[in-house]
């Protein structure tokens, strides 16, 4: 067994193979929107592939084809209605293999395979996927919440691609990181007497990291929300307009870069060495880099007092 480990562990990894793939292709549609205008950066079809949301309206004018694959931006519920439930079922799964040494299904365990994941003794501590699948399950509900009581969505929309990559997305990222987990087997091999044995320094930091930034998160969202209703809380319009207050402060999408600490919280929980979840924090750095830029770009011109000190993403840099 221990021969076939190491082969297991050498061999090239479909997740990081997606992962790189796709952080490459948001950097290189963030780098066309920093480039002078360009016959790609133009494009229809590429702008309301890379904008949804009010960012539509700032990019060229939109072919009356692209509008029949329009789909309310309301909809970002669904994403997270997926992931609650997915990754709801993987972390039952995982729990109870962890507490009651029950095995994966057949049909999950052959598709950690398939994507790459190593059946080995020992490796990455299991309380390290567990705790993150955790913090996964708890930002997907916390963004549900969001979606139905502290967001005000208006009439926008995303591209049907969007839509349907934003549901794939949250099925993928929960089974990254449960293809992590050390396997004996179908079963989760654990380092030491017990789960407990394994709790690091580095743990308890990734969840501090995780509750500070899912916090700024909520308040930056409550923030946005409340910017569409009076004082009583009762919606009075959907119109955009300055946002103030916490790190709307110091960025113009505060919201994405608490998603950004949030992904890096959960990289520091893995110990701060897993490969295969750097590439998902390139890609949620590249994604969100991009939709913090268009929708800084839409604020600059909409509003001529807008705060000039205002960085688009990361504070103070860019």
């Amino acid at each position: 067994m221990a021969a076939w480990a190491g082969t297991e562990l050498s061999a090239p990894s479909p997740l990081r193979a997606l992962w790189l793939s796709l952080a490459a292709a948001f950097l290189l549609a963030l780098l066309l929107q920093l480039l002078p205008p360009g016959p790609l950066p133009s494009c229809a079809l590429f702008q309301d592939l890379i904008r949804y949301g009010k960012t539509k309206s700032g990019g060229p004018p939109r072919p009356a084809i692209c509008r029949v694959f329009d789909v309310p931006k309301r909809y970002f519920s669904h994403f997270y209605i997926v992931s609650v439930l997915w990754n709801g079922f993987l972390l039952w799964c995982l729990t109870q293999s962890l507490f009651l040494g029950a095995p994966f299904p057949n049909w999950l365990h052959s598709l950690l395979r398939i994507l790459g994941a190593a059946q080995f003794r020992g490796g990455e501590p299991a309380l390290s996927a567990f705790l993150v699948l955790v913090f996964l399950w708890l930002h997907s509900f916390q963004r549900l919440f969001e979606c139905f009581y502290v967001s005000v969505f208006s009439n926008a929309v995303i591209h049907v691609v969007q839509y349907c990559w934003g549901l794939v997305y949250y099925v993928l990222v929960g089974l990254t990181v449960l293809s992590q987990v050390p396997l004996d087997g179908r079963s989760v091999y654990i380092i030491g007497e017990n789960l407990l044995m394994q709790a690091r320094w580095f743990h308890i930091l990734g969840m501090l990291m995780f509750v500070w930034s899912s916090a700024h998160q909520y308040k930056c969202h409550a923030i946005l929300g409340n910017l569409r209703k009076n004082k009583a809380g009762v919606v009075i319009h959907c119109n955009h307009r300055i946002p103030f207050g916490d790190w709307f402060e110091y960025v113009s999408s505060p919201n994405y870069l608490a998603e950004l600490v949030i992904y890096i919280s959960m990289a520091v929980t893995f110990g701060f060495h897993n490969l295969t979840w750097w590439l998902v924090v390139t890609y949620v750095f590249f994604n969100q880099a991009l939709s913090a830029f268009l929708s800084h770009k839409f604020y600059k011109s909409k509003f001529v007092s807008y705060p000039r000190h205002r960085k688009a993403f990361l504070p103070f840099l860019f």
